[in-house]
């Protein structure tokens, strides 16, 4: 019983917060390779649509009329709604640069920390322990909130 106790509760000088400290340490190195990453295919995205919008440019004012353009243009403009929206239905995600980007860097971020073979159920687990007190915190500010904007905005809103 007690070292149930002491696997859940932190103790001052526990041989487990350096641990966590050397896991936090390896996810941010982690997290800041999947955001480079992310960041390289958001900014090749950015060429792709450059240099379409050159070549649509260049076929509508030097080669074809906008009389043949127009249609190829809506077409291609229809294929990048119906790229969004599956991808909405994908993931359930906002079809915006914020939406793609929170994806693709959840995506890296799990692949890179399987290749790196981070722990993530002990790091999560290790947090629990850690900061717990800091997260009932939270908790109990956002109550107070929540009862602040109640007694001010219920009456506006009910």
């Amino acid at each position: 019983m007690e070292e149930l106790i002491s696997q859940s509760i932190a103790m001052p000088n526990d041989p487990r917060r350096k641990e966590l400290d050397n896991l936090e340490n390896e996810k941010a190195r982690i997290d800041k390779k999947a955001r480079s990453i992310v960041r390289g295919e958001l900014y090749c995205g950015l060429g792709f649509w450059f240099v379409q919008t050159l070549g649509l440019m260049r076929l509508t004012f030097w080669e074809l009329t906008w009389d043949v353009m127009e249609p190829i243009c809506f077409f291609v403009t229809s294929l990048h709604f119906a790229l969004a929206y599956a991808f909405f239905l994908r993931t359930s995600k906002e079809p915006s640069f914020e939406g793609y980007f929170q994806r693709r860097f959840k995506l890296k971020q799990n692949k890179l920390m399987k290749a790196h073979n981070f722990d993530l159920e002990r790091y999560n687990h290790l947090c629990e322990v850690f900061y717990r007190e800091k997260r009932d915190n939270v908790n109990v500010v956002v109550e107070r909130l929540d009862h602040v904007r109640g007694a001010v905005f219920g009456s506006v809103h009910g």
